[in-house]
């Protein structure tokens, strides 16, 4: 069994995690001197923020392995089973459409990876310039690519790799091992402390 291979942004990570250095600090200094509503307020600022930085910046992740591919979006899971994939493509986004309940065609964006409309723009003239000069259609590994581009042909790699190894679902019938579904402790994580801080707004209006 070879590991599952993880696809996310690392932008997206270093910023999360200066973010969570940030609000560490500062919710340390409320810890030992902060005692007023306006402290407590700002507690529940900064845990907000932490979990924006969470779902936004953490949870995103394509991961996928033998079986098939996990799509985790900021407060969403999609699993699918490689035989249910019907297609992977790559724009501004990472999509992927499958064979969902019921047989009924469903695409999924991922969030773990972003390329601007301009460098998606710049990456597809590249490629026709490639191609209309003759070349075999391939562009070098480094260049004239997208990171969504390269996930993209990673995946499709590893979707015909795997495809012969499952069966894929009946017309009618649920993929095998498709699930999709809320990811409640992401939603937790913003809901909580956004529901803090507004109890203490409506504790300090009233008083």
């Amino acid at each position: 069994m070879t590991a599952p291979q993880r696809f996310r942004s690392t932008p997206a990570q270093v910023g999360a995690w200066l973010w969570m250095a940030f609000a560490a600090l500062n919710l340390a200094d409320i810890a030992l001197r902060g005692r007023d509503l306006a402290s407590a307020a700002t507690a529940a600022v900064l845990l907000l923020g932490c979990g924006i930085a969470y779902v936004v910046g953490l949870r995103p992740v394509i991961v996928a392995d033998e079986r098939g591919v996990t799509v985790r979006n900021p407060l969403r899971d999609t699993r699918m089973p490689w035989p249910a994939i019907k297609k992977i493509e790559a724009a501004t986004a990472v999509t992927i459409t499958y064979t969902g309940d019921g047989g009924a065609e469903r695409t999924v964006r991922a969030w773990a990876l972003q390329t601007s409309p301009r460098a998606q723009a710049k990456a597809e003239r590249a490629a026709r310039r490639v191609q209309s000069g003759g070349g075999a259609g391939k562009l070098p590994d480094a260049a004239g690519r997208t990171p969504t581009m390269f996930v993209a042909q990673q995946l499709n790699e590893l979707r015909t790799r795997h495809r012969g190894t499952q069966s894929g679902p009946q017309t009618g019938e649920r993929a095998a091992g498709e699930a999709v579904g809320w990811a409640w402790p992401a939603v937790a994580s913003v809901a909580v402390p956004a529901a803090a801080f507004a109890a203490l707004i409506l504790a300090a209006w009233l008083s």
